[in-house]
């Protein structure tokens, strides 16, 4: 069989999985803290001897999508002037405490329950440089760019920023909640705190819509080529092979 259907099949099904990436990328481009998600490729191998076999070579010579990475890149912060909204400038995640467990988070919009727990927008507690829920007294708060929290001159505790231990990779869960390999993370050593700011996603509207646009048209050309050969075979099995 021509190895160029393989092609088309392998950039059909990677450009359709780009798609869906895209689409969520575009869907969060005014989500703060949200990490814009960006794929990757890999050789596919249909079996352990793949290479031993005619078609193994064949499919082997073409990129299937890998998975998705997180971008890094930093989102726009945004003045809100609240005291309690936060945002980190260089690497690493809030962590925070959920049902599931420990989680990261780049959206620092944080408020104080009436016990005075600091929590985010949906309630989960934000945990401090010793994983412990943060208690927040009342007064004017103070965040310092090392997260340093203060109140009334006096330093009552301090922002926990973590990124994945051992350089690891996140799982995202929702639109910018994030998991670490077992739970696995470590202190970041290269950040800066704003307060009164929020992060914005990564992901612009005008490069997600380009980027959509992109991935639908290719989709689109690998469609039309399979169909291309699927008549070329159908050709072949009609005329050709009751020659044989």
């Amino acid at each position: 069989m021509d190895s160029g259907y393989y092609a088309a099949v392998s950039g059909w099904v990677a450009r359709g999985q780009a798609v869906d990436t895209a689409a969520a990328n575009l869907a969060n481009a005014q989500t703060p803290g949200y990490r814009a998600e960006r794929e990757y490729f890999r050789s596919v191998l249909t079996a352990e001897d793949a290479d031993e076999s005619q078609a193994g070579q064949a499919v082997n010579r073409f990129g299937l999508l890998g998975g998705t990475r997180l971008s890094s890149a930093q989102g726009p912060r945004q003045r809100t002037g609240n005291p309690l909204d936060l945002a980190i400038e260089g690497n690493g995640f809030f962590a925070i405490q959920t049902a599931s467990g420990l989680r990261l988070t780049r959206d620092g919009n944080f408020h104080r329950t009436q016990s005075g727990v600091l929590v985010t927008a949906a309630g989960d507690p934000v945990l401090s440089q010793a994983k412990q829920q943060i208690v927040v007294p009342s007064g004017e708060v103070s965040a310092g760019a090392d997260g340093s929290l203060s109140a009334g001159g006096a330093v009552f505790g301090s922002l926990g920023v973590f990124e994945p231990a051992n350089g690891g990779q996140l799982q995202a869960e929702g639109a910018n909640r994030y998991a670490a390999a077992q739970g696995a993370v470590s202190q970041s050593r290269s950040f800066a705190i704003h307060q009164g700011e929020l992060e914005g996603s990564n992901q612009d509207v005008i490069r997600g819509s380009l980027d959509l646009l992109l991935m639908q048209r290719q989709a689109e050309m690998m469609q039309k080529a399979l169909m291309i050969f699927h008549t070329e075979f159908n050709r072949t099995a009609s005329e050709d092979l009751p020659r044989v």
